[in-house]
């Protein structure tokens, strides 16, 4: 397997490793080529990205021989049997080291530019190198990234010799590598530009990361109910909720009146999660469109997905059409879910919805509920009447005057738009006092 670059490894590395992005990891790249493999790590999963500096310690008349390697916050893994084989005063090592640690918080600073370490305590990590030649490096990196507290290590590479990946699965929890060939003679063959990565670049992708003012944005894979479904999911600085739609027929993710909708919401501060209930091959047939309770079973996986990471984030419901039933479905006490999937939905509202096919669970619906319809959409108006009487949580019925079921008419999605914000950041993002 050939790379055209580092970027296009880290984002084929990145394909490999999104079932990790549940796990909230952070990704840190070895400097200096390994910082553009991860920086398209980081992204594709939504994961913070950061160096690792990690210098190994060489005994001083055979540098290529490690007894040892520090990191950051002063830790130190030291081999005793290599110290005791090497027959060197303890002096001169500790004079060795004593250079390294100067090298590391030069390394450090300049690449930081003044940001602070991102906290790894408890965390998988990520470790990230845009290649193996022996391993060495990555071992020290591995190891140093533990003793700083890491609950779980991921060394990934896109490629590395066959004997380096057997020996590394021994130091890091999991290993991902995308190519071992076995006439591996030196990292840069199997590249098409292997050209210096300097620390300019380095400090440029670390500050791009680091941005805050930007937005996060990921392409994701969701499995739920055992299907992979694809969703965008984008979170605004400090977030305060994410919105999860659920489309309805005929729809997807790439509906343009939902990313209308999800636009707006973005800019109140709620993320977004725009993502496929159904496969292409399920949407066509037209009965699976309508099968609210499978619909509702991978709104709720996905939300248990979601939750897990993006921790804290409280999470509300955006339905149309079918997917309005879906939403309310599985905002339901009723909805037979377990303790670690259920949704504990904060708010939900619906868009020319069907509510009525949610049938009997409607009652069971705990999250706030805002009904939206067309005033012309007359036949779905009367639907969302007959199960807003059904609903024992706090609701509202919205009628949007002259607009028909699409929403189609100037102005008409706009006042979607901000009945819709007004409800989620009162219900999932109130303010204090």
């Amino acid at each position: 397997m050939f790379f055209a670059d580092r970027a296009d490894a880290g984002r084929r590395l990145a394909a490999v490793l999104r079932h990790l992005a549940q796990e909230g990891p952070v990704v840190l790249g070895l400097p200096r080529g390994g910082v553009p493999v991860a920086f398209q790590v980081a992204q594709a999963l939504g994961a913070p990205l950061d160096v690792t500096v990690v210098r190994k310690l060489g005994v001083p008349y055979h540098r290529e021989l490690g007894f040892g390697a520090i990191g950051e916050g002063g830790v130190r893994v030291i081999s005793e049997d290599i110290v005791a084989l090497a027959r060197v005063r303890r002096e001169d090592l500790a004079a060795v080291e004593h250079a390294e640690e100067a090298e590391l918080a030069r390394q450090a600073g300049r690449f930081r530019a003044g940001r602070t370490r991102v906290p790894i305590d408890g965390r998988t990590v990520i470790v990230v190198d845009d290649g193996i030649a022996t391993g060495a490096t990555a071992a020290a990196a591995c190891q140093v990234v533990r003793e700083m507290g890491a609950a779980r290590v991921v060394l990934a590479v896109p490629v590395a010799p066959p004997d380096a990946v057997a020996w590394l699965r021994t130091v890091a929890d999991e290993v991902v590598c995308l190519s071992t060939p076995r006439g591996f003679s030196a990292v840069g063959e199997w590249y098409q530009d292997f050209s210096q990565t300097p620390d300019e670049e380095v400090v440029s992708l670390l500050a791009r990361a680091a941005d805050r003012s930007a937005p996060r944005e990921a392409q994701v894979v969701v499995d739920a109910d055992g299907v992979a479904l694809a969703g965008d999911l984008v979170l605004p600085p400090d977030a305060g909720a994410v919105v999860v739609f659920a489309h309805g027929s005929g729809s997807s993710r790439h509906s343009p009146r939902n990313r209308s909708v999800a636009a707006a919401l973005r800019q109140a501060g709620l993320g977004t999660l725009l993502f496929d209930l159904l496969t292409p091959q399920e949407e066509a047939d037209r009965a699976n469109v309508f099968d609210i309770e499978t619909l509702a079973r991978r709104l709720t996986e996905t939300t248990a997905w979601l939750r897990r990471r993006e921790h804290a984030l409280p999470i509300g419901y955006f339905g149309a059409s079918t997917g309005a039933a879906a939403a309310l479905w599985a905002a339901s006490a009723d909805a037979d879910a377990s303790a670690d999937t259920s949704p504990e939905v904060g708010a939900v509202v619906s868009r020319g919805g069907r509510p009525d096919l949610a049938g009997s669970r409607l009652a069971g619906v705990r999250a706030p509920t805002l009904l939206i319809v067309g005033g012309r959409d007359t036949t779905v108006l009367d639907l969302n009447r007959e199960a807003q009487a059904q609903l024992r949580c706090e609701n509202r019925l919205e009628i949007v005057p002259g607009a028909t079921h699409l929403f189609e008419e100037p102005g008409t999605l706009d006042a979607v738009a901000g009945l819709a914000r007004d409800w989620f950041t009162t219900h999932l993002m109130p303010r204090p006092g």
